[in-house]
């Protein structure tokens, strides 16, 4: 039975086999001592890792330790609501925050202030109306974005849509009149895309 590890665009915890290109973590232990999830976040700190990083080696949802999960790449990671971890993914972490503080008009935000814009974001509700985007406007959307419009999620790739599922992307679709779509990657990311920050794609989306 695999372990509820693997986070979606959303960022539900969800059980399922596959791993993904990504680990990360929201903090601390979400999981009680029968490795089930019980807690959305420990604190505001939910970052990006790599899953192999200085040969270290741990047993998962350990007692007392954070809970390890898992993400099919950086765009599924960043539209959950995290942000590129400082130890094992420094040189990224360093690019993301300064896209992210260029994009705030500000300099040098530290990973706290992030944590604090991007733990506001998250607590938009999914379907709140300043999260409606209309389907022209998908094509004005940097690569690496993730939409959603009922069940499905999609990343943004030259203005197209490519659906997203656990395992990969499925076939790149053009853009549909068809309305109800919803933005799933937090504002303030989606501007240091726009900045230039590029997200890490699973190799599937360029299949």
């Amino acid at each position: 039975m695999p372990l509820q590890n693997r986070v979606d665009p959303s960022g539900s915890i969800i059980a399922v086999p596959a791993r993904g290109l990504f680990m990360g973590n929201r903090g601390g232990p979400l999981h009680n001592a029968a490795r089930q999830i019980v807690r959305r976040q420990k604190n505001k700190s939910w970052i990006i890792c790599l899953t192999e990083f200085k040969n270290r080696r741990r047993a998962l949802m350990q007692p007392g330790l954070y809970t390890e999960l898992f993400f099919l790449d950086e765009a599924t990671a960043l539209a959950a609501g995290h942000r590129p971890c400082y130890e094992c993914r420094r040189q990224d972490a360093l690019a993301f925050a300064d896209k992210f503080s260029r994009a705030q008009g500000l300099k040098e935000l530290k990973a706290p202030q992030i944590d604090a814009l991007l733990a506001h974001e998250r607590a938009v509700p999914p379907d709140d109306a300043s999260r409606v985007i209309e389907a022209v406007q998908i094509s004005e959307l940097p690569d690496g974005v993730m939409v959603r419009q009922g069940a499905t999620f999609f990343v943004v790739l030259d203005g197209r849509l490519r659906p997203w599922s656990f395992s990969g992307y499925g076939p790149q679709i053009a853009g549909t009149r068809d309305k109800g779509f919803h933005l799933v990657t937090p504002a303030v990311t989606i501007e240091a895309i726009r900045q230039g920050y590029r997200p890490i794609l699973h190799p599937s989306a360029t299949d």
